[in-house]
């Protein structure tokens, strides 16, 4: 695992946060240093689509990155037949991704598309995952991407949706954001790279609150969501179609 030293040299002028192939080369250790409890989570991913997964049925995974939540749901539900659908519109995250996947994966049915999720027809799936995807999107743009989920899910299926929260309190978020930099620190992480990478990802990564979350889902048409995970500001929901 290649260790994520991409902010630690002074910048002049910190640019947007993108996933190229600098991001794509330390992206396992930039996620296991930066968001508390991902390896649970991603484990989680593999156990809760166990319960849901149906044959014969299609999962998406939606900002797929390198592949962790599809392989980690492949190993719980070997025994079904599924198409894996994998989304990222990063071409250096698709490649390393078909590769990891290709390696890990040989028999299983995989589609690679390296394209906007926001033009992906869901279609035949019983699970969706939204793995600290959503945040990425213009907020005017979630509740769309979330009918179009909704509509393309099987009666019974489930969307695992992952994400950095905003608190409605400003001293509660604050406080939240103080712990989630000690995290950070106790990681390795310096103070120069903390305020480098915050400075290059607040205008690119979006959060919202649990509440607007749950809302968007009930709007969309979900019956039931659950938050089944936190750690600090990071959480996953489950929403099921009835």
């Amino acid at each position: 695992m290649k260790q994520d030293k991409l902010f630690s040299i002074e910048k002049e002028t910190v640019a947007d946060f993108s996933f190229d192939e600098a991001v794509a080369d330390v992206f396992p250790d930039m996620l296991r240093r930066s968001i508390p409890g991902y390896e649970t989570i991603i484990a989680m991913l593999g156990v809760l689509a166990r319960c849901y997964a149906q044959d014969n049925t299609r999962v998406y995974d939606l900002g797929c990155s390198l592949g962790a939540a599809t392989l980690s749901v492949h190993r719980q539900t070997r025994e079904l037949s599924l198409q894996h659908i994998c989304v990222d519109n990063s071409s250096a995250m698709i490649r390393r991704c078909e590769s990891k996947l290709k390696r890990h994966m040989p028999a299983a049915s995989i589609e690679l598309i390296c394209g906007d999720i926001q033009n992906i027809q869901i279609e035949n799936a019983s699970v969706v995952l939204l793995n600290f995807t959503l945040q990425f999107l213009p907020q005017t743009t979630r509740l769309a991407l979330l009918k179009n989920i909704y509509k393309g899910l099987r009666s019974g299926g489930v969307l695992i949706l992952s994400e950095k929260l905003m608190c409605d309190d400003d001293k509660v978020n604050q406080l939240f954001i103080d712990w989630h930099h000690e995290f950070k620190r106790a990681n390795g992480y310096s103070d120069l790279e903390i305020s480098q990478k915050r400075a290059a990802i607040e205008n690119v990564l979006i959060p919202d609150t649990l509440n607007t979350h749950k809302k968007r889902l009930s709007d969309a048409g979900f019956s039931q969501t659950h938050q089944w995970f936190q750690a600090l500001n990071f959480s996953s929901l489950i929403a099921l179609k009835t």
